[in-house]
């Protein structure tokens, strides 16, 4: 069912000209995950990461050229975007097809070590507030005493005036830089080209059949409610170390 190397390359090129429309300094956003991981795993050989809800490896590849010496575990349950990234970006990481926050999820991932960071963007927005809770105990449990989660997400803040300032913040942001320039293809036609494709059919296929059980998520969820889980996950300190409008850089370390 393999998908061939130049297809792969043209639908992430594709993907990572789309996803720019949506996440404001989305490179900066990355390179502020990368300051955080590379930071977390000074001094370690061979760091273990886990990117979760890894899309087509955009976050691992990237996070690969900066610790050229982490093991890299990412993870998805998207079967198209876990093909893309096999493909282009095999050398990156090990991916694993699993569904985050569902019971026994954290056993797919057939770790034998303490994973020293977690990564996620844009991801993690995907879940329910109760799976959400269970993914971070269940990160909480497989993180090494002193490790963390560090998640790149839009978090508006509690109190709605609050949150509409941020977000116009946001929208603004992204006008002066050109973030929302990208004007040929958006989420929804780069999902509706990739059902016509004839090496992804099969596979898109699968993802809607996997979507059909999927929940509402959690957009709206506040950084403030996102801290509470997360201390209840198992988590001591949580801080916002980076903030574009709503979208934020939040790490949560572990005792």
């Amino acid at each position: 069912m393999g998908v061939s190397m130049g297809t792969a390359r043209m639908w992430v090129e594709r993907w990572e000209r789309q996803q720019q429309r949506y996440a404001v300094d989305r490179e900066e956003r990355f390179a502020v995950i990368a300051d955080v991981t590379e930071h977390l795993c000074a001094g370690r050989d061979r760091p273990l990461l886990l990117d979760l809800g890894c899309g087509p490896g955009s976050l691992s590849a990237r996070l690969a050229r900066r610790l050229p010496d982490a093991e890299i575990v990412a993870v998805d349950m998207d079967p198209v975007l876990l093909e893309l990234g096999r493909t282009h970006h095999c050398d990156a990481a090990r991916y694993v097809d699993a569904v985050i926050g569902e019971d026994g999820w954290t056993d797919a991932l057939g770790l034998d070590r303490g994973v020293d960071v977690a990564v996620s963007t844009t991801a993690l927005h995907y879940l329910p507030a109760p799976d959400l809770l269970r993914a971070y105990r269940g990160l909480a449990a497989l993180l090494r005493p002193g490790g963390a989660l560090v998640n790149g997400d839009h978090f508006p803040p509690e109190e709605s005036p609050c949150a509409d300032l941020t977000a116009h913040v946001g929208r603004r942001r992204a006008e002066r830089t050109g973030a929302h320039g990208h004007e040929d293809e958006d989420w929804e036609s780069w999902w509706r080209a990739v059902a016509a494709d004839p090496e992804l059919t099969d596979l898109y296929r699968q993802r809607e059949k996997g979507r059909a059980s999927s929940g509402d998520g959690n957009q709206h969820l506040s950084v403030a409610r996102h801290t509470r889980l997360l201390h209840r996950g198992g988590f001591r300190h949580v801080t916002p170390v980076w903030q574009a409008g709503d979208s934020r850089v939040l790490v949560a370390l572990k005792a």
